[in-house]
């Protein structure tokens, strides 16, 4: 695919995704991004390290569905850019029929993943959509392609839902996508959060006015297991994720605002 194909890209305003991928020491991010990110880490340090691991969060979480589970596709919304041990490479390195469908309505995931990504196997597909439009990416031709309905799957939310405002009910959007998936299918969360609410506010203010108002906010954490209503939580439960089945890899990071979440299954 030629590059004036792609969507126009917007240089001049930061991205999540492209934050993500410069705090995590990627290359596929711009000067607004970069800043972004920088200011975040100035006032809490230990916040890049807190996105690092977030990443070995989804590494092991893929690694247990995949080798513990044996779930066999995957759903990655807002998966973000793509960089070292993404979904598909860890799902497929112990299942190589695994199949991954990954959401982004990022134009440069897009590119990045059309290059990448898909180049690898047939077996791998991107969707440039919302992920807010479940309808939309569980009838896309893609999906119907590569997920099997009456066979589990996981779907991902990681350190994406923040993203989400409250309006656009991002419970909701969730509740959607696991009702349409089959018994035993498995909901994977990560999500900023904090018990301090001046931070909260502080926080979430910042990260609207890098983004132009492309921002949910920084929840509680009983917020967050309210995405969790009616699943069976995975042991140890909803937790700081650097503290989920830890493999010895975590970074010190900030404690003023964690990244909080876990595994949960649909009831058989």
């Amino acid at each position: 695919m030629q590059q004036d194909n792609f969507p126009d890209i917007d240089t001049k305003t930061a991205s999540g995704a492209r934050m993500y991928d410069y705090m995590l020491g990627g290359t596929d991010n711009y000067a607004v991004d970069r800043i972004a990110a920088d200011q975040v880490e100035d006032m809490l340090p230990g916040t890049k390290a807190m996105a690092r691991n977030n990443r070995r969060f989804m590494e092991r979480v893929v690694r247990y569905l995949a080798g513990e589970c044996g779930i066999r596709q995957f759903i990655d919304n807002g998966s973000g850019l793509p960089t070292q041990y993404n979904v598909h490479q860890i799902a497929q390195g112990i299942a190589p029929g695994s199949r991954v469908i990954y959401v982004d309505n990022d134009p440069v995931v897009l590119r990045h993943q059309k290059v990448n990504a898909l180049a690898e196997n047939d077996n791998t597909a991107f969707i440039l959509a919302d992920a807010r439009n479940v309808d939309d990416i569980l009838s896309h031709p893609e999906t119907a392609r590569l997920l099997n309905f009456n066979e589990p799957a996981a779907a991902l939310y990681l350190s994406f839902l923040h993203f989400i405002p409250d309006e656009d009910d991002p419970w909701g959007m969730v509740r959607r996508m696991i009702s349409r998936l089959a018994p035993g299918s498995f909901l994977v969360i990560s999500h900023v959060v904090s018990d301090d609410v001046e931070l909260r506010q502080t926080m979430t203010d910042l990260a609207r006015s890098t983004t132009r108002g492309n921002y949910g906010r920084i929840r509680k954490k009983q917020e967050v297991r309210a995405f969790f209503d009616g699943l069976e939580l995975v042991e140890p439960g909803l937790v700081s994720v650097a503290t989920w089945r830890p493999d010895g890899l975590e970074e010190e990071q900030s404690q003023r605002w964690i990244v909080f979440g876990g595994v949960g299954r649909k009831p058989a």
